[in-house]
């Protein structure tokens, strides 16, 4: 068998990291390419951390199974031992390694379509940072060819181990001593979710009633950040049909949570977040720079801290924050919750999860939706702002790049281009992209995607209608440059 240096297969490859985990198209990663990986990620942490197991699990895209069984070869030839957990939701991996003291590696594109894939690692405290990922492209290290004369060789099948997906049911449903969601009727949109097996039996044993929607064989990239027209849709639809207290979705692995109100509106991830920490009592947060500002002008926290988009930045900003404050958590515009520290629930203990995950704000939603009587008045009461987003696709990275470097010292030019003759700038944000407060104090705030070749586009305002014309407007600018 030919013998391989990491590095120089990673680099050849043409995967990259995104904001959370390396991304690329299926073709790219090759049985080698996700061996490179494997061996790479566990020649970066061993000087810090000693295992002699790793687990893995996978979403339902395609490709995701040939890429596990890639990973797991490659380990069991330097003689790590893989628990395979089949097909989960990426938090559902991530705490179970942690619970074991062992690193993971997720197969999972996340929300990009079918035909692209990625890796998540987790080091047995958590998510990698930044500096693990430039650990793994420089690792040296060596491993054997699983492909010989252009084929992959044939891998072992993997046997999957249950243990996982039932840590991470018993994680929410032991605290709470009754089935408080009685009465509750709520709608599981399943698709293609990693997390659908798991879902229906969660919340029916917290006491809702559950009707199960679109299951599919075919992979759908759902985006929480840019919910289709089509899905918006069916939430109204089915809302119509079945009465529905609330509907629950995720993104492809589930670490990204979708919900709509009782009249089928798909909830803002960030105001979902806001939602969440105040229900859990949190101290601190750290969020992304393009989240709502609804955040900071509830002055339900006493502080919070933005970062640079993509779960690594914000879970780097809890160690910062832990030195001040008791209770320390975070989220995303995508709704992916962050929990950095342990917190009480109902007298019970919750362990720190630092990873995106999606069922834990929608079941601190809906109990505070008890009280309240109903998912909007919640969301409306907190709603300062309004915040609206979409993106271009298949825009090239470099180009959005060039774009965002070259306006961010001249945004004046860009706000004139994009339409807005009688505004001015009020201020500018470079932490990640270009986000601009205007003089009327809307916000336009664009970026290229972390994970794909896609524009991104955050808009907010005082009002809704405003906050989706904003985006509208400017991707259509945008997209004739």
């Amino acid at each position: 068998m030919k013998n391989l240096i990491t590095k120089e297969a990673l680099a050849q490859s043409g995967v990259a990291f995104g904001t959370s985990g390396a991304r690329g198209l299926v073709e790219q990663f090759t049985a080698d390419v996700c061996a490179a990986f494997a061996v790479a990620f566990v020649d970066a942490i061993k000087d810090e951390f000693s295992f002699s197991t790793l687990a893995i699990a996978i979403d339902n895209r395609p490709s995701s199974y040939a890429m596990a069984q890639a990973c797991s070869a490659a380990l069991e030839e330097l003689g790590i031992t893989t628990f395979y957990y089949g097909v989960i939701p990426t938090p559902a991996l991530a705490y179970a390694a942690m619970q074991r003291n062992i690193p993971c590696i997720m197969v999972t594109g996340s929300h990009i379509p079918f035909d692209r894939n990625g890796l998540k690692f987790y080091r047995p405290d958590g998510e990698i940072t930044k500096l693990d990922e430039q650990a793994i492209l420089n690792s040296t290290a060596t491993f054997d060819s699983l492909i010989v004369n252009d084929e992959s060789t044939s891998l072992a099948e993997l046997v999957i181990d249950k243990a996982a997906g039932e840590e991470y049911l018993a994680r929410y449903l032991s605290l709470f001593e009754q089935p408080f969601l009685a009465g509750k009727h709520i709608g599981i949109y399943e698709h293609s979710s990693a997390g659908r097996d798991l879902y229906q039996p969660l919340f029916e044993k917290l006491g809702a009633t559950v009707t199960s929607l679109e299951r599919s064989d075919v992979f759908v990239p759902i985006d929480t950040e840019a919910v289709s027209d089509e899905d918006k849709a069916k939430a109204k639809a089915w809302s119509e049909q079945y009465k529905f207290d609330a509907i629950f979705s995720t993104d492809g692995d589930g670490d990204r949570p979708l919900i709509a109100d009782e009249k089928g509106n798909w909830l803002r991830g960030d105001i979902l977040g806001l939602l969440c920490a105040k229900a859990l009592g949190v101290d601190a947060l750290a969020v992304p720079v393009s989240s709502n500002t609804s955040i900071e002008l509830s002055r339900a926290f006493k502080q919070v801290d933005r970062t640079r988009i993509g779960s690594p930045y914000v879970i780097a900003e809890f160690a910062r924050l832990a030195k001040s404050f008791e209770s320390v958590a975070g989220f995303e515009a995508n709704g992916g919750f962050l929990l950095g520290s342990d917190t009480i629930i109902n007298g019970k203990t919750l362990k720190a999860l630092p990873t995106r995950d999606a069922v834990l704000p929608a079941i601190m939603l809906l109990a505070a939706s008890i009280e309240s009587g109903n998912i909007s008045s919640l969301v409306e009461a907190c709603s300062l702002r309004f915040s609206a987003s979409d993106r271009i696709q298949n825009f090239a990275t470099e180009k959005s790049q060039s774009y965002i470097a070259a306006y961010s010292k001249a945004p004046y030019a860009l706000i004139k281009l994009l339409g807005f003759d009688e505004i001015s700038v009020l201020k500018t944000d470079v932490t990640d992209g270009l986000r601009i407060t205007m003089s009327n104090n809307d916000i336009i705030h664009l970026r290229p995607s972390g994970n794909a070749p896609e524009l991104r586009c955050y808009a907010e305002s005082d009002n809704e209608v405003t906050a989706q014309t904003l985006v509208v407007q400017v991707l259509a600018k945008m997209s004739t440059l």
